[in-house]
Parts: structure tokens; C-alpha cells; sequence
């Protein structure tokens, strides 16, 4: 059974809390003690109904408030496939919380208000799923039942996105009308929207194809150990150990070592006490070579006919995720996979006005500001092109100051 991790995303109030718990709820993926606990909780719908949207706000702040601040996480799964939901906030201020719920997600359930149609929030979220290269997405028209479940407003809602799909560059983008607050086609077809001839939302879910990820042919395997007992019994022994991020490795394989360049075959695989004949992504392996090289912690074994860039100069797109502003005359750490180097932004080309999506010249980078950026490293980096290997295509920023991490990257081209 394989798994779907999708994020919902929308303006505040536009009911992401409550669509996830309907689905929840309404699916039979609720334990019975927090069922037990839903019924009892004072907090319900101004119609005396539960609100579901306690199932998702897991934070004091969050329940006070009724609104989602953090990433909330759920699981659950139904006959035909796993799931884990991200539930990620609306504000504008927790934009890098979004990024972080939408970094490794298939899908995206963007909602949308039917009183507001497309609106500023709207786009920015759009252009977040966009940049990190989401490949099938959702788009909710919720509170179809507070505007009499018409069709000519969903209609209209979905020609304006339509203008917006071309201009952030989404794809595999569908279109629903629901309502989460009275379970209009999120688990069970609506009885009152007769017009809409398509899936109802956890239909959809249970059978849309994610497209394979385009880095199956990238063999990437950051070293994060070498092993090397030096014991009586294992004295020539010599491993590298690390986690294959994408593609696989057999046996055989002709390797190449970056960011030194260096050649050689693999010779052995070990996953604990069994030896198979290759890795693919996501094992944690040990690797034998049939030659002995100087390999380090960080450096990145590689498919010697299918090699990344190297470069110490690199353009980016860049969150910042900061409370303190980006300082172009300060060294940062940049940790790419398993290894860490110290780097400056050497330049800052622009900054992305996520409401308008106009670029902005202005070279003050606050907390949730993305934009592009040239970066220089101290040490070459064996990367790839983000939206051709997001295993391999991203890092974080660290201020060396204080170990925070302020800044995800995803590296677009190599200047050099």
C-alpha cells in the first residue's frame, strides 16, 4: 500500500482545519478515545455541531485562538492507500512554516473561500507550491453551502485561478466544490450540488497518480560515516555509510566520488547482516569500492554516467526563515546532505512579492521573504538542479552565531 503525503493550504478562516477533520471524521479514522474526547469538548459550531477543526489545532495558542499556527501532522488510511496530511498555516507570518509542510509533499489542497473567491493569500500560497515544484494540486472551493451551492460562482472561482495556474506556472491542478463544515463531497458525494459531475475529495485522493519523481536516474549517496573497525578480525575493513537520497546503486555500478572526482566500482552492499544487490532511495546501506579512496563525511557518491554540478557558486531561490535579517557581510553554514561548509550571499538579485508576484529589488531580506540569491561557498558543492532532484537540489542555512537554522535553499543554476 503505498503512502501520500498532501498539505492543505489557504487564507485564514477558510476552513483547512475543519476539511481534514471531516475527512477524518467522516472516514472512520478517528480512535475512540479521541472520539470520546471530540464529543466532550465544549467547542462547537455556531449550529451546535462539533467543531472538527479541533483535530488538527493541537496547540493551547491554536485552540484559543481558532486559528492554525503550527504544522500539524495527521495519519491515517483507508482501504486503498496511507496518508499523511500536513496541515500548514495561512497568515502570512508562518510562511516558512508552509514551505516546511510542502518540502517533501505529493499533492496540495489548496482551499478557497466561496464568499471570496481568489484572493492575495490565494496567490501566495499558489506561488509557494509552484516553487517547491508540488506535482498535483487540489483546489477546494470550500463553504459552498453559505452561497447556496451555486454553480456560477464555482465557475467564476475557477476561471480566476485559472489566469493565476498559468502565471505561477502549476500543473495537474482539479477543481472541487465542498463543504467541510457539513461534509458536502470531501468523504460522500453531495446531495446538493447536482451539477458537479467529478470525484468528491477522499475519492480522489485514494486513486490520483503522483507522478514519479524525474530523480529515479539520479544515484546520489552522501557519505555520512566511514567505518573502518581496525580490528584483528576486520583489519582491511574499509565502509561508507550513509543513506541513498535518490536512485539506486547495484553491485558493479561505476561510481564517481565529488566533489575530488575520483572513480571506482562498487564492490559490496551491506544493509545490517545481509548483502543485497542494490540500494535503491530511502535504504541506509553500507557501500564497499573496489579501490581505496580518500573519502570524507560529506562527500557524495554519485552514477558515473549521470553526475551533478560542482561548483562553489551557486544561484538559489531562498526562504528566510529568520526573526534577525539577512546580513550579506556575515558567513553563514550551509549543510547540504551530510556536509557542512561556510558560505556568504554574495548577492542578492530580488526579492518575490508573493501577493503581486512582482519582483522587488530592495535588498533588506526579513523573516518570510523569498527571493533569489547568489551564493558563495567555501567548498565546492556536488548538487543538483531543484526541480530535477529535490533530494539533492536543497540545503539549509545555520547562523554560525547561534545554530538556528534561518534559510532553506533550492539551487537553480551554477554561475560559475
Amino acid at each position: 500500500m503505498d503512502i501520500l503525503k498532501f498539505l492543505t493550504a489557504g487564507s485564514v478562516d477558510d476552513g483547512k482545519s475543519t476539511l481534514i477533520g471531516r475527512l477524518l471524521y467522516d472516514s472512520e479514522a478517528i480512535l475512540a478515545d479521541q472520539l470520546e474526547a471530540l464529543h466532550a469538548s465544549n467547542r462547537k459550531n455556531d449550529d451546535g455541531s462539533i467543531d472538527l477543526a479541533i483535530l488538527t489545532d493541537g496547540l493551547k495558542a491554536e485552540r484559543e485562538q481558532g486559528i492554525t499556527i503550527d504544522v500539524a501532522y495527521k495519519y491515517f488510511q483507508t482501504e486503498k492507500r496511507k496518508f499523511i496530511i500536513a496541515d500548514t498555516p495561512g497568515h502570512i507570518q508562518y510562511t516558512r512554516n508552509m514551505v516546511t509542510g510542502a518540502s517533501n509533499a505529493g499533492l496540495a489542497i489548496i482551499l478557497i473561500d466561496a464568499r471570496k473567491g481568489v484572493i492575495e493569500q490565494t496567490i501566495r500560497h499558489s506561488f509557494l507550491v509552484s516553487l517547491l515544484g508540488l506535482p498535483q494540486v487540489v483546489v477546494c472551493v470550500n463553504k459552498m453551502d453559505m452561497v447556496d451551492f451555486s454553480q456560477e460562482i464555482f465557475d467564476k472561482i475557477v476561471k480566476d485561478y485559472k489566469v493565476l495556474v498559468d502565471k505561477v506556472g502549476l500543473k495537474n491542478v482539479t477543481y472541487i466544490p465542498v463543504s467541510a463544515l457539513k461534509g458536502d463531497n470531501i468523504v460522500h458525494e453531495s446531495a446538493n450540488m447536482g451539477w458537479y459531475r467529478g470525484s468528491s475529495l477522499l475519492p480522489y485522493l485514494e486513486t490520483v497518480e503522483i507522478p514519479k519523481d524525474n530523480s529515479s536516474e539520479h544515484a546520489r549517496f552522501p557519505v555520512q560515516w566511514i567505518i573502518r573497525p581496525q580490528t584483528e578480525e576486520l583489519h582491511d575493513y574499509r565502509g561508507y555509510a550513509g543513506r541513498v537520497s535518490s536512485g539506486s546503486f547495484r553491485v558493479n555500478d561505476k561510481i564517481t566520488v565529488l566533489p575530488s572526482g575520483f572513480n571506482s566500482t562498487i564492490s559490496k552492499i551491506e544493509l545490517l547482516d545481509i548483502e543485497p544487490e542494490a540500494a535503491i532511495a530511502g535504504m541506509s546501506v553500507t557501500v564497499h569500492l573496489k579501490d581505496e579512496i580518500d573519502i570524507s563525511r560529506g562527500d557524495i557518491l554519485v552514477n558515473a554516467h549521470n553526475q551533478p554540478e560542482v561548483s562553489k557558486q551557486i544561484e538559489a531561490d531562498l526562504c528566510w526563515m529568520d526573526t534577525r535579517a539577512l546580513d550579506t557581510t556575515h558567513t553563514y553554514f550551509l549543510q547540504h546532505n551530510s556536509k557542512v561548509t561556510r558560505c556568504r550571499i554574495q548577492e542578492i538579485l530580488y526579492k518575490v512579492n508573493i501577493n503581486t508576484l512582482e519582483k522587488d529589488f530592495d535588498e533588506d531580506f526579513r523573516l518570510n521573504d523569498i527571493g533569489r540569491i547568489i551564493i558563495k561557498t567555501a567548498d565546492p558543492l556536488a548538487y543538483d538542479l531543484y526541480q530535477n532532484n529535490k533530494a539533492n537540489g536543497g540545503a539549509i542555512l545555520i547562523d554560525s552565531r547561534t545554530n538556528v537554522t534561518v534559510g532553506a535553499l533550492m539551487f537553480r543554476a551554477n554561475v560559475e
